[in-house]
């Protein structure tokens, strides 16, 4: 009997070319890479309406007398 030993030649190279393909797929994610570019300004400026505080008092009274007016308003009146 002669026995020779098996070589999947098929196997082998699958396993070779799915290494390639995984170095060629970090390096392509390593490329895309890139630095936080942050840039951070303090200086005064003119701010839009709804980040006034007193916009957001103004706002909430009113909605408070509405809710207020159209819950008491459906009471039954005897």
């Amino acid at each position: 009997m002669n026995m020779k030993p098996s070589f999947n030649f098929n196997a082998t190279l699958k396993k070779y070319f799915l290494i390639i393909a995984v170095f060629f797929f970090q390096g392509l994610a390593w490329a895309q890479d890139k630095k936080v570019d942050v840039d951070i300004s303090v200086g005064k400026k003119e701010s839009d309406w709804y980040q006034q505080p007193w916009v957001w008092v103004v706002g909430g009274a009113i909605f408070l007398l509405i809710l207020v007016g159209l819950l008491k308003g459906g009471g039954k009146k005897e």
